[in-house]
């Protein structure tokens, strides 16, 4: 089994967000961000947070822009131009133009945590991702830490 992590580190603090990770064992975070350097991340700023996950929890960090959505993509969706629905799909066919399913080390996922901005995995493009890795590899248990 390939226990492959979900989180979102919006409305958590530092000490929360790095308990969760320790107590779930994380041995990587993925970061799925288009922009992992906005001053709004606070203690998720891409290179702040590899160092932190690194000195506080021996967890590394990989930022993997393949994972993430377009700009275009995510602000069609944030002005409400398109819906959840075509949002997912189009996030779907981008992993499958990606070539994902062909590129992915599926046991090289085993101990990850996908990493958004986003609180809840329910509208985020972590959970769409996780899933999509899942049906083709169904050994996948996907656990979102909140």
């Amino acid at each position: 089994m390939i226990k492959l992590y979900t989180i979102g580190f919006t409305e958590k603090s530092a000490k929360k967000f790095f308990e969760l990770l320790e107590q779930n064992q994380v041995k990587k975070i993925i970061d799925t961000r288009i922009n992992n350097t906005s001053q709004l991340s606070g203690f998720a700023k891409g290179k702040d947070l590899a160092f932190f996950a690194k000195r506080i929890a021996n967890i590394d960090y990989e930022h993997k822009l393949n994972f993430a959505p377009t700009r275009e993509l995510l602000s069609r969706y944030r002005k409400k131009e398109i819906s959840w629905d075509e949002y997912t799909k189009e996030y779907l066919y981008l992993l499958d133009t990606r070539h994902i399913k062909e590129a992915i080390n599926f046991e090289s996922l085993h101990g990850s945590c996908l990493l958004c901005s986003e609180h809840s995995p329910e509208q985020c493009h972590r959970r769409l991702l996780a899933e999509y890795l899942q049906e083709i590899n169904p050994d996948i248990q996907i656990i979102h830490l909140k």
